[in-house]
This record gives structure tokens, C-alpha cells and sequence, in this order.
């Protein structure tokens, strides 16, 4: 069987991590954020930089350990010896790369419909077929036009530091004025961490990059450092120029204040930056969806049709179209916030896991090689990932009843799908 071709080097595949991260997230959802914690959502984005970080750092070291696609999949199942709780990881994560992709086109649509007379659903296909041929051609064409995206998206967000860091202010700001009190900071924590998925999703092209076990670490904790701070400068300079109350009203936050600041022309321009923000988003989430199905298929946990690699392009092409007729069957759910709090609910599930991963593999795998590991050590104990993991599970408790059950239907879904596949399995193995 092919294999797939390594291409990405550290520049890209930071930059391909900083564009996972500066997504639709912060263009779309600072404003409901802001209109929970007030002044104070800084901190909020600051309690996400954190959390991400204890992540990434987990990630960091499994990936050195374990380079591979379906990179939660292969953790879990190296960790716990159990294939059943690494499918429903690899489950989780797959299908919430598919929803995401499908609601950020959603969110594309909403931007372009400004721009060219289009159904929002039939604009949101295009840019999911689009993107799939993208996908399906190779991973250096796809990681080259991340990095556009990623420089475009940073760019937006960087005129927004500039214009809040150069307004001149009327009142002074008290920056620790919370509406909500803390109540609200947690809140808006919560719901804002959706801004800051999608560097976990690097590990999924562990295949396709150069030097791997030091590569991979490396770039992960660059994005998340990187893209956190830029996300609390965004935080302090949007309620410098717009008070909190207008922000969490806004349905085009950014877009509002660069209007304000600015005038129509500034509002213009983020949204055409918009425009590139959620394209990136959608890119890469079929990018990662696609070697999740492709790595789980070449574990055998999935259908193997899924892990054919095309002999020209080098990219698994049957996981490619599968993500891609998937992804434009969500296209018709709709609601980004809703659907930012279930992907959000299966992502810190799977964060806690993989925290925990970390922590069971010091002790049942100690002798393996690992090119990078995670500072603050008691002996073997890793004490980061145990914060991480109680951080994720405070979390997961946080969000509304309606979004667990979502969550728990999507698990349970994974499940049927499990029990039906290993009855193939048993079939053909007694055949």
C-alpha cells in the first residue's frame, strides 16, 4: 500500500496549527462572549491559553511517542490497551471535525452572501466541495493555502490590536468588570474555547511531516503560545472601542469594531478577512477528518476502503470524499453557538483522555523513547496533565443539559457503529 508523502516542515506546520486555531471561533463567537463576562473576557481567553496549553503540551509528548495519523485514536489505544474507548475517541473526534467544517461553511456562506447573491446553504457545498478537491490534490497544496489563510486571519485579528491599542479612549476602562461575576468569565471560557481547538488536530498529519517526533511537539506548543496571546490582545483592544453591552448584541463583532473605529471600509475589510478565517477552518478540518478515517481504517477499526491512498496524489482519497459528502449533509443543522458548545463538549472529553494518557504511559510504557516530555515531573508522575485533566472534567459539567445529551447521543451512535463493525469482523473471520 502507499504511504503517505512528508512535506511539512516547522514553518508550515506552525502556521497550519495557527490556523487551526485562528479560525471562525473569534470571529464569530468574542461577542456572545463578551456579553457574558464584560470587560473581564480577557481572562476568560487567558483560562483558555491555559488550558490549551496543558493540551498541547500532553499532545507534544504522545505525538513524539507516537507519531501516526488518527493521532487520539492511537494514543488511547496505546494507553489503555482497549480498542473499544480508542474508537470512541477517534469517533469523537471525527465527527466533530465533520460538524465543525459543516457550520464554519455555514458561517462562510453568511459572509459571502454580502458579497455575491447566493443561498447560504448552496454557498456553504461550494466551499466544502472547493476545499475537498484542495484536500484530495495533497497535503503541500493544502497546508500552502492554510498558510495564506492563517497570515490573512492573523492579519485581521492583528488590525483590530492596532486599532484598539491606538483609540483614544473617552472614560477610563476598568478591565476586571465582570456583569455576570465569575459566573460569567467560566461561561464565556467555556463557550470561547471553541476559538482555541484545532491545534490538536496537527498530530492527524504526523504522516505527512518531516522529522515527526520533534517537529510536532514543537509546533504545537509555537501555535498555542502564539495564538493565545494574540487572542487576549484582541480581548482587551475590542472593549476599548466598543462597550461590552454593543459586543454581546453583535452577530459580526470584529466587523463592528473596525466600523467604529473606523468607518464601512473597516467593516469591509474584516469581513473579507472573515471570509478567509472560516475557509481555513473549513480546510483543515476536512484536512484532519479525513486522516482520522484514514488512520482508523489503517488500524482496522473502520472500513479499509478508507485508507487507500490515491497513487498520484499521495492523500487518502475514499476518507476524502467520505468526509466530504458527510460534512454537506450537516450543512443543513445551522446554529453556530449550539454547535460550538457540542464540538466543544466531545473536544474536552477527548482532552481528558488524552491528559490521562500521558500519565498512564509513564508508568506501563517508561522505557519508551520520548524526544519531548512534558515539564513538571514528580518522579514519572507528570503533574501538568493531571491539571489538565481536572480542568477538562470541570468543564464538561458546565455546559447545559441539552448539549450533554447531544454529546452522549453522538457517543452512543459511536457505539452501534463499533458493535456492527466487529460483527463484520467476527463474520469474516470465521469465513
Amino acid at each position: 500500500m502507499s504511504e503517505l508523502k512528508r512535506h511539512m516542515g516547522l514553518f508550515h506546520l506552525t502556521m497550519y496549527g495557527v490556523g487551526l486555531i485562528l479560525g471562525a471561533g473569534i470571529y464569530v463567537l468574542i461577542g456572545e462572549a463578551v456579553g457574558l463576562a464584560g470587560n473581564s473576557v480577557w481572562i476568560s481567553f487567558l483560562l483558555g491559553t491555559i488550558v490549551a496549553i496543558f493540551a498541547g503540551l500532553s499532545y507534544a509528548e504522545l505525538t513524539s511517542l507516537f507519531p501516526k495519523a488518527a493521532a487520539e485514536y492511537t494514543f488511547v489505544k496505546h494507553a489503555f490497551k482497549n480498542n473499544f474507548i480508542a474508537f470512541i475517541i477517534g469517533w469523537l473526534t471525527a465527527i466533530t471535525s465533520m460538524i465543525t467544517a459543516a457550520t464554519v461553511s455555514l458561517g462562510f456562506a453568511g459572509y459571502f452572501v454580502q458579497f455575491v447573491n447566493l443561498p447560504i446553504t448552496i454557498s456553504a457545498i461550494l466551499l466544502i466541495v472547493g476545499l475537498s478537491i484542495v484536500n484530495f490534490i495533497g497535503i503541500k497544496e493544502s497546508s500552502w493555502a492554510n498558510t495564506i489563510f492563517a497570515i490573512v486571519t492573523a492579519g485581521g485579528l492583528g488590525l483590530i490590536i492596532f486599532l484598539g491599542m491606538t483609540f483614544e479612549v473617552t472614560e477610563p476602562i476598568d478591565y476586571f468588570d465582570a456583569p455576570n461575576g465569575m459566573t460569567g468569565i467560566i461561561l464565556a471560557f467555556v463557550l470561547i474555547f471553541f476559538a482555541f481547538i484545532g491545534f490538536e488536530d496537527m498530530a492527524n498529519v504526523a504522516e505527512e511531516v518531516k522529522r515527526p517526533k520533534k517537529t510536532l511537539p514543537r509546533a504545537i506548543i509555537l501555535s498555542v503560545v502564539i495564538t493565545g496571546i494574540i487572542y487576549v490582545l484582541v480581548a482587551f483592544s475590542v472593549v476599548r472601542i466598543l462597550n461590552w453591552e454593543e459586543l454581546g448584541r453583535s452577530t459580526a463583532p470584529l466587523a463592528d469594531v473596525a466600523d467604529h473605529a473606523i468607518g464601512l471600509g473597516g467593516s469591509l475589510t474584516l469581513s473579507v478577512i472573515a471570509l478567509f478565517a472560516t475557509a481555513s477552518t473549513v480546510l483543515i478540518t476536512l484536512v484532519a477528518g479525513s486522516r482520522i478515517l484514514y488512520g482508523m481504517a489503517k488500524n482496522n477499526s473502520l472500513p479499509k476502503s478508507l485508507s487507500i491512498i490515491h497513487s498520484k496524489t499521495k492523500t487518502p482519497w475514499i476518507a476524502v470524499i467520505a468526509i466530504l459528502i458527510t460534512s454537506v449533509a450537516f450543512t443543513f443543522i445551522g446554529d453556530i453557538v449550539i454547535v460550538a458548545n457540542i464540538t466543544v463538549f466531545a473536544v474536552v472529553i477527548t482532552f481528558a483522555m488524552i491528559n490521562l494518557a500521558v500519565i498512564v504511559l509513564r508508568y506501563t510504557e517508561p522505557k519508551l523513547e520520548r524526544s519531548f516530555r512534558v515539564p513538571l515531573n514528580i518522579g514519572k508522575f507528570p503533574v501538568l496533565p493531571l491539571f489538565g485533566f481536572a480542568v477538562t472534567i470541570y468543564m464538561a459539567v458546565q455546559f447545559q443539559i441539552e448539549i450533554m445529551l447531544v454529546g452522549l447521543v453522538i457517543i452512543g451512535i459511536g457505539v452501534v457503529f463499533y458493535l456492527i463493525l466487529n460483527k463484520r469482523k467476527e463474520k469474516l473471520d470465521v469465513k
